[in-house]
């Protein structure tokens, strides 16, 4: 089980060679077994720097927990081995009525509400299929949210914080919400990933790779009750291999009917969370390592390699800084590139050799970075506080267990 950008040790971040049952052991555990145990210690990354829990400038908020076998997380995630891990602090007290100085006091239960989508396939017989063996995968052609095809939400005529997250296993979405007439309504977008953002921006869409989240807030005060929206995907996907076109109006996803009142404490205030400042001198002077995630003889490869969790590809000494060039050098196939223990800020992207610019969302910190067709992207780690083996894979799942994969060892000096 890897609880998704938890800043955890090595033995409890869920490696995919450790899997086990009472008669078997992956290649990198001891032995069989029937239970193994796990500590979350649910701490900011920096411990050795700052002290403490860490820098609270790295805390962590809206994270998720699922099965990481080794070749077959796709099929055991899609069958509900997942789930949301919620994670509070000082600032993101989870209390809107928090009168302590520096609480954001953000919506909180039962308006703080997460979203978990799934594309899912079923057979004639309503059973879920999914085709483990195939390196493409199986494309969900029904979208569930928490578990449910096409679900009402019935909300309050208040503010809600509305936690997304691509749970895979292969679809990409763009999500709007619309009104009656299919006219798009703002929101506040206020964190990508696991973390908050300096500051809320307003948008009208999001996009989310697997494993990707973002935290909205939405102030259904706006509509009378009774108002009927949906949340809708406008992102068009034929294949397991990527997107292709926004297409209005879209697939409505999830219906919300305003139908009552309620009592509101809850703001967004313009300053949420700030971000640790990058030095370019230590960018300047990290070393530079490239990553290229590529096809091979019908497999999904990194560097023309297939994992292999007994061995790493890289051996990085604790508390050092490095940059990752992240490489994808198709235009058949996007991936979303998931990097264990530490989180990143994105550098620079290019398309087809020509610098993009980062969008505001993602110039955060992030633990999932989506290249798209043909894109490279550059970005920023720090290794710190604990030692041991960790991985970086594709999060389209088929991707990861047809072996899109790498083993990085974090050292000693």
């Amino acid at each position: 089980m890897h609880l998704h950008n938890l800043h955890a040790p090595s033995e409890s971040d869920g490696f995919p060679g450790d899997y086990f049952s009472p008669t078997k052991a992956g290649p990198t555990l001891g032995g069989p077994g029937s239970f193994k145990d796990h500590f979350y210690p649910n701490v900011y990354a920096g411990l050795d720097e700052y002290g403490g829990i860490g820098d609270p400038r790295q805390a962590l908020g809206t994270l998720w927990y699922h099965d990481h076998t080794l070749d077959f997380t796709a099929p055991n995630a899609s069958r509900g081995l997942a789930g949301f891990y919620l994670l509070f602090d000082h600032i993101d007290s989870g209390d809107e009525r928090d009168r302590t100085p520096g609480a954001l006091r953000l919506p909180s239960h039962p308006y703080d509400y997460p979203l978990m989508f799934q594309d899912k396939r079923f057979d004639a017989d309503g059973v879920h299929f999914y085709d483990q063996l195939n390196p493409e995968g199986t494309l969900g052609d029904k979208i569930t949210v928490n578990g449910k095809i096409e679900p009402i939400l019935r909300v309050a005529s208040r503010k809600y914080r509305l936690r997304l997250l691509n749970a895979g296993p292969t679809r990409f979405y763009e999500f709007s919400l619309v009104a009656p007439g299919n006219g798009v309504q703002p929101f506040k977008y206020i964190g990508n990933d696991g973390n908050l953002l300096p500051a809320p921006i307003i948008l009208k869409r999001i996009r989310l790779g697997m494993a990707e989240r973002a935290d909205i807030v939405v102030d259904f005060s706006r509509y009378a009750i009774g108002t009927e929206l949906y949340l809708v995907n406008r992102l068009v996907q034929s294949t397991t291999r990527g997107p292709d076109d926004v297409q209005v109006p879209g697939t409505r996803v999830l219906k919300i009917i305003v139908d009552r009142s309620a009592s509101d404490a809850s703001r967004v205030r313009s300053v949420l969370r700030p971000l640790p400042p990058l030095d370019p001198l230590e960018i300047a002077a990290a070393p530079v390592r490239r990553w290229e995630f590529a096809r091979k003889n019908g497999m999904w490869t990194v560097n023309d390699r297939l994992i292999d969790v007994t061995s790493p590809s890289a051996e990085i000494v604790k508390g050092s800084a490095e940059v990752w060039e992240l490489v994808n050098p198709s235009g058949g196939w996007a991936h979303p590139i998931h990097i264990h223990f530490e989180e990143g800020r994105i550098l620079s992207k290019t398309v087809d050799g020509v610098d993009v610019p980062v969008p505001v969302q993602e110039q955060g910190r992030k633990d999932v970075f989506v290249l798209d067709k043909t894109t490279t992207m550059r970005v920023f780690l720090r290794f710190r506080d604990f030692t041991g083996k960790y991985v970086m894979h594709c999060h389209n799942l088929a991707h990861e267990d047809h072996a899109m994969m790498v083993r990085f060892d974090v050292t000693e000096a």
